[in-house]
């Protein structure tokens, strides 16, 4: 939005140019790129979607701000309408699993607590970056009961748990999802054990990606651009995120409803039509 309402392009291609360069810097810089790529891709696709033929450039030009801000809005509340899907499946006495720190999980427990729900949250300490030891904090903070366990500790917990809730960085055609390293091995463990399975992410982190296995996945998602630059050998780093097969999701609470794991290439379909 900055880089429209600050543009020295004198016509929309060399705006939509100057755009995409844009997108390229945030794609190299070091925070999570799966979520960056869908959501500028939908962004490029909303705001230059029709009506940019004919007029001044100066009224293409706030026609692409307008719908730049319509979208920031339904991104802002995205969120809450996930909450509320999902909040009402913590009923009390519920034991809960969740891995790494995710926002609108984090803002689902809250809400749900609010409500006047009683339940308690494990939460995987999520090496490398311990995230999960933030997500553990803000829980205990807001008054919420929680627990933090090893990574390694997934299997030992699994019995003891009604279910897995977590979010996503990306939401793949095939209907899984990409997310924190560990959140496969939690999936799978989850099945053998018959635990439903519950991933919370926004319709701007679904991506017109489909990986077959964890090799498929681009090396954008897993590694960082320093350390995509810095190594020789990739083999030796360890990735960032891993892939969730659609198997192994039980449901989606999106903004778009809550859906099955098959749903999703539809929803797709329409999001870029």
């Amino acid at each position: 939005m900055e880089v429209i309402a600050q543009t020295k392009s004198e016509t929309v291609q060399e705006l939509e140019t100057n755009l995409k360069s844009a997108i390229h810097v945030m794609k190299n810089s070091d925070l999570p790129v799966a979520v960056i790529t869908s959501a500028c891709e939908l962004f490029l696709r909303f705001i230059t979607l029709v009506g940019l033929d004919g007029g001044s450039f100066q009224e293409c030009k706030q026609i692409m701000l307008h719908r730049g801000n319509l979208f920031l809005n339904k991104l802002g509340e995205a969120r809450g309408k996930i909450v509320k899907f999902a909040s009402k499946f913590i009923a009390d006495g519920s034991k809960i699993l969740t891995h790494s720190r995710s926002r609108v999980v984090l803002q689902t427990f809250c809400h749900a607590f609010k409500l006047g729900k009683k339940f308690e949250v494990f939460v995987t300490q999520s090496g490398p970056d311990n995230s999960g030891i933030q997500m553990h904090n803000e829980l205990r903070a807001y008054g919420i009961r929680s627990t933090l366990i090893l990574d390694s500790a997934i299997g030992y917990v699994m019995e003891q748990i009604d279910f897995i809730m977590i979010g996503a960085e990306g939401v793949l055609e095939s209907g899984g999802i990409v997310n924190k390293l560990g959140s496969y091995t939690m999936a799978v463990c989850a099945r053998e054990l018959k635990k439903s399975f519950y991933v919370l992410a926004e319709s701007f982190k679904f991506s017109r990606v489909f990986p077959l296995n964890q090799q498929d996945l681009p090396l954008e998602y897993k590694y960082t651009s320093e350390v995509r630059k810095s190594s020789t050998d990739l083999k030796t780093v360890h990735p960032l995120v891993d892939y969730t097969p659609p198997l192994y999701i039980t449901l989606l609470f999106s903004d778009l409803g809550i859906l099955t794991t098959s749903a999703v290439s539809d929803q797709l379909i329409e999001l870029y039509m």
